[in-house]
This record gives structure tokens, sequence and C-alpha cells, in this order.
């Protein structure tokens, strides 16, 4: 079976949005939720004290963009407009894959409850932080502009 978004990839526009929310420091530094992390918000390969050039920044980016894309390749299994793959894919890149497979956004949209789907957005605006579950503006503004990406026409 040929899964309905095999063969989609990032926009510009939707690398665009990851990179402002994610922002570019070369060196390794303790995220609001506390999570080492290096270049446009990659964890995976982050050691303390960590140096990076910005080829490399963009290299890891990819890397993790890819990811993030075959996730919603993967687990999405309604047909999605570009600006619905874009918007998911930097959510997912900011939450996990993880917390999307087990997310009522995700259940919603494979229900193609797409109205439904997009409110759900708004519901990962917090982050772990000393004393529990905190909410940070940054993720209140990029959760807004990914929900306006979703829910637009094209």
């Amino acid at each position: 079976m040929i899964r309905p978004n095999s063969t989609k990839t990032i926009s510009k526009k939707g690398l665009d949005l990851i990179k402002k929310y994610e922002g570019l420091k070369l060196e390794a530094y303790r995220d609001p939720a506390g999570i080492l992390t290096i270049g446009y918000g990659h964890t995976k390969t982050v050691k303390p004290g960590m140096v990076i050039n910005k080829d490399m920044a963009d290299l890891l980016l990819k890397i993790d963009v890819m990811d993030a894309e075959n996730a919603v390749r993967v687990l999405v299994n309604i047909e999605l407009s570009q600006n619905q793959f874009d918007a998911l894919v930097s959510f997912v890149f900011n939450v996990g894959r993880k917390n999307f497979e087990r997310s009522t956004l995700l259940k919603k949209l494979n229900e193609g409850k797409i109205l439904e789907a997009g409110e759900e957005f708004m519901k990962w605006t917090k982050a772990k932080q000393p004393g529990g579950l905190k909410e940070l503006p940054g993720l209140v503004k990029r959760r807004a502009e990914e929900k306006v990406l979703f829910l637009s026409k094209e």
C-alpha cells in the first residue's frame, strides 16, 4: 500500500518555521525544559561543551527534519496539503514522534476531523520546569503559528 503522504517533504516555509522557533546556537545549551541542545534544536547527539559550525547545524537540522517528516508520513493516514504537512513536521520536530503518536491531534486527524485536529495544537504549550509543567510564551506563539498554517488553504 502506498501511504498518502509518502512523497511529501517539508517546504521552505515549513523549514523557516522550525528555524524561527528553534533559533541557532552553535554552543551546547540547556533549553527551557532543561534538555541539552545545539544548532537548530538538535538533541540526539549533543554533549556538554560541544561547539559546532553553521554547516554542521544545517546538516543536523536536515537529519532531524527527515526524522520528523518520516513520522508524519508513517503515522498520518489521510492526504495532507503542503501547509498541513509543514505544520505537522514542525510540531513533531518539537514534541517528538512518541508524543505525536499518542496525541489526540493525530487521532482526530486520522479520523478526518481537520478542524478538531487543528484545535489540538494549542494544547501543547507547556514544558517540564522545576515544579512541574509550565506554559511557555515561545511555545504558545509556535503552536499558534503551526495551527494557522495547518488550517490555511493550500
